[in-house]
């Protein structure tokens, strides 16, 4: 049993010894010590805050991105719709340059019409009279005598129905 109990000078020299560790250790190793738990600590929270900021800058870019995208989509929708506002009047625009150049074509048409049906009936009068003055000489060359007085009848007749009427 000697074993389990300790002699005083045993115990003395170990109370000396633990008394010069303890007092070595609190001198120089717990500050050492609590120093790098400390810094370790302010690492350590210094990582949580910069990643809660993080996670804050990465919330607020994720909200800009949205608003991006959402502002990208309302310039998409305003483009599409200002093209096709400019189709339909470029649309309108070729159906109105169409329609007034057939107005005009169809003007030019009936101005050529009516100028060729002139052209046509002043012949017509023309070949009518010649042919009128043909067979008003062929009658009265049967009918009338040679007489000077009949001559110049006849030309006078010639005269007028050679002078257009109006």
């Amino acid at each position: 049993m000697d074993l389990m109990i300790p002699d005083t000078g045993l115990l003395f020299w170990m109370l000396i010894a633990f008394g010069i560790l303890f007092f070595v250790l609190a001198r120089f190793g717990w500050p050492l010590i609590t120093g790098v738990v400390e810094r370790r600590n302010e690492r350590i929270t210094k990582a949580l805050s910069d990643a809660a900021a993080a996670r804050q800058l990465l919330a607020t870019l994720k909200l800009q991105e949205e608003i991006i995208l959402q502002q990208s989509r309302d310039e998409q929708a305003k483009l599409v719709e200002q093209t096709e506002a400019l189709r339909q009047k470029l649309m309108d625009q070729a159906r109105q340059t169409a329609q007034e150049e057939g107005r005009l074509m169809l003007e030019k048409a009936r101005e050529q019409i009516q100028k060729e049906k002139e052209i046509v009936m002043q012949e017509v009068r023309l070949y009518v009279a010649s042919l009128s003055v043909e067979v008003a000489e062929k009658v009265l060359r049967k009918q009338l005598e040679p007489d000077n007085r009949q001559i110049e009848l006849i030309n006078q007749l010639i005269d007028e129905s050679l002078i257009p009427r109006a």
